[in-house]
């Protein structure tokens, strides 16, 4: 039986402009109570890449990096139960209110999805209670960072994250 997990707080600051969304954190970042915390999960060096830090920093100063940029970090699902990390195994999702969150937040202008299921997951169950929210932020469909998504080289990864640039101007 898939066990009921539950996604980290959101990780940003009053003036973010950009929020990163995963699906729901993997196992080794619920684990550890940290974003993106697989060793093998390329998010921490493409950041680190666009934004001239090192990835293995302490993983506050990595925040502290992220949220000095107008970069916030959460995830499209508060909850939902899964057996191990593969997205493809999430069921009975409950989405996190992100009509309260960007009501707080008027400064997010763009909505940053890291995969696949973090878009379809946002889309089915978020982007219906939004329509009343004007201006809707700009959504940006980027390649998963992690490990499973293989397909896609870390450096065909860096290339089309890098658009998350031109929203922080």
């Amino acid at each position: 039986m898939a066990a009921r997990l539950t996604s980290l707080a959101a990780v940003i600051a009053p003036d973010s402009r950009l929020l990163v969304l995963g699906s729901m954190p993997g196992a080794a970042s619920l684990a550890a109570q940290q974003y993106y915390a697989h060793p093998r999960n390329a998010f921490w060096p493409i950041m680190g890449q666009l934004f001239g830090f090192a990835a293995d920093l302490p993983y506050p100063e990595r925040l502290m990096q992220l949220r000095a940029r107008g970069i916030g970090l959460w995830d499209v699902l508060q909850s939902c139960e899964r057996q191990g990390s593969l997205d493809s195994a999430i069921r009975a999702e409950l989405p996190n209110d992100f009509a309260s969150l960007l009501q707080q937040q008027p400064g997010i202008r763009a909505l940053a999805f890291n995969g696949a299921k973090a878009v379809q997951s946002f889309r089915k169950l978020v982007l219906p209670s939004l329509q009343t929210h004007q201006p809707l932020p700009i959504l940006l469909n980027l390649p998963s960072t992690s490990p499973a998504h293989a397909s896609v080289s870390r450096t065909e990864k860096l290339a089309a994250w890098a658009e998350v640039l031109t929203h922080l101007d």
